[in-house]
């Protein structure tokens, strides 16, 4: 299953927290969770400096628990929202075969 997380500053924090340390570490963690195939995508929202992952994991249960591996979510910097994706079925409409035929 597809699943969406948009990051979330913990409220009141300040850039100093985010230290060149845990940068480093959350980066590393990251480019493991890519090269394991959970981590599809990641990106840094054009309108704020704040990160859009795309996982790939049976459930958002399993999704939360990779977010949580990340250093920055481990001291309370940031947090994510779960959002859980499935396939656009409204296409279909176009090719469907009218009932009387």
């Amino acid at each position: 299953m597809k699943i969406l997380a948009l990051e979330k500053d913990a409220p009141e924090i300040t850039p100093e927290e985010f230290t060149p340390d845990l940068k480093r570490a959350e980066a590393l963690r990251i480019w493991e969770l890519q090269q394991s195939g959970v981590l599809r995508e990641i990106y840094f929202r054009q309108d704020r400096s704040t990160a859009v992952l795309v996982l790939e994991c049976d459930q958002t249960d399993d999704a939360r628990q990779v977010l949580v591996s990340l250093p920055l979510v481990q001291a309370g910097l940031i947090d994510f929202e779960v959002i859980p994706l499935i396939p656009y079925p409204g296409l279909a409409r176009l090719f469907a075969l009218p009932e009387d035929s």
